[in-house]
């Protein structure tokens, strides 16, 4: 990514209103090799839990064990679905469906729709790594994770998993 969208969007996340919102009540879940750098990156095996699907854990007050002093704790290893806020997922077959979530929910959204070089490149980069979790995840894993409600959303693209490669191949943008 550029680093002029990098920076747009560090700021953007700097000067968010919700102060880590998008970290209350997080339980990303985690494919083996995540939690493999995750433990080779410091954090403790306490801090993963299963239920239906590797994930971490939250602290008493609702944040994500990793979130500290206002922000990730793990900026440069953080799981796949946190690297792709606002993006978010679900599967039809083997049609992946990405959603944004809406200004209510993440601020930044309102940046992306107002620059389409930030929205395609944070775009790219998200649907890269939701690629990566559903192929890396277990099926049963999937199907858990799956079954998480995501309110205020909209959808944006449909990708026929099979043909996805960077770059846009198998897209389909929703208007």
């Amino acid at each position: 990514m550029d680093e002029s969208i990098a920076s747009a969007l560090g700021k953007a996340c700097k000067e968010c209103l919700l102060e880590g919102g998008c970290c209350f009540e997080a339980r990303p879940p985690l494919t083996k090799e995540r939690i493999d750098t995750l433990l080779a990156g410091g954090v403790s095996p306490e801090q993963v839990e299963f239920a239906g699907y590797h994930r971490l854990r939250l602290k008493p007050d609702g944040f994500c064990v990793l979130f500290e002093e206002g922000r990730c704790s793990i900026h440069s290893i953080k799981p796949e679905t946190c690297v792709a806020g606002p993006f978010t997922f679900d599967m039809k077959g083997s049609i992946l469906q990405i959603f944004l979530k809406k200004e209510s929910i993440c601020p930044m959204v309102r940046l992306l729709k107002e620059n389409k070089e930030i929205y395609d490149g944070l775009f790219e980069i998200s649907v890269g790594k939701i690629v990566e979790l559903v192929k890396a995840l277990p099926g049963p894993e999937l199907e858990e994770v799956l079954k998480i409600e995501e309110p205020e959303t909209e959808l944006v693209a449909e990708i026929r998993l099979k043909d996805w490669r960077p770059g846009g191949d198998g897209k389909k943008e929703i208007a």
